[in-house]
């Protein structure tokens, strides 16, 4: 029973794309600080390969931190239409700056300014300071290309271990567990 995940999880995605009205691409992202308290919120997968998953953000977010002090994460997708999850978990390392200028680019010219307004995870004194931030960036940036921020770049999971669950009759799911070796992947079952 030794599949490669990452090919179950494209064909997934692609299905997700077709069936999820809104953000197929969308995973839970759990972390933890040094110390161990977990975190857990919603951001947007933006690459997956047999290197991992890649999702980007303000380095100097929350998430970022706790990513900087302890490079390990899990990932959650839930697709209530399918009735499919997969979990990873694994190290988690920071993109090229090839990479992160490369999906920059491809980022709308809105949604890149913002990335230059926003301190994204601090406080906000109000909406209006965030919307002057941005206009300022619109006129700083007014003749020219948006280029990406020093503060902005991706993160890639390593998977070590991916779950890949399936709804059944009865409570009675479908849970296969793939777990990294040097050869590749062993796959085995999880009871429901």
């Amino acid at each position: 029973m030794s599949e490669d995940p990452h090919a179950i999880i494209a064909a997934w995605l692609a299905e997700a794309r077709e069936s999820e009205i809104n953000d197929a691409n969308a995973m839970t992202l759990a972390t933890a600080t040094p110390d161990g308290r977990p975190s857990a919120r919603m951001v947007l997968l933006k690459t997956h390969d047999a290197r991992g998953f890649v999702w980007y953000t303000n380095i100097e977010s929350r998430k970022a931190d706790e990513l900087i002090a302890n490079p390990r994460a899990a990932l959650l997708f839930h697709w209530k239409s399918l009735r499919r999850q997969i979990r990873a978990e694994g190290p988690v390392e920071r993109v090229t700056e090839e990479e992160a200028d490369a999906y920059f680019a491809s980022r709308g010219r809105d949604s890149r300014l913002g990335a230059w307004a926003s301190d994204q995870s601090r406080p906000l004194d109000r909406r209006e300071t965030f919307e002057a931030r941005y206009e300022e960036m619109k006129q700083r940036f007014a003749d020219g290309d948006v280029p990406r921020p020093p503060h902005w770049s991706g993160f890639r999971l390593a998977p070590r271990s991916i779950e890949l669950w399936e709804d059944r009759p009865h409570r009675l799911h479908h849970r296969r567990l793939f777990t990294r070796t040097a050869e590749g992947w062993d796959e085995g079952l999880l009871y429901p």
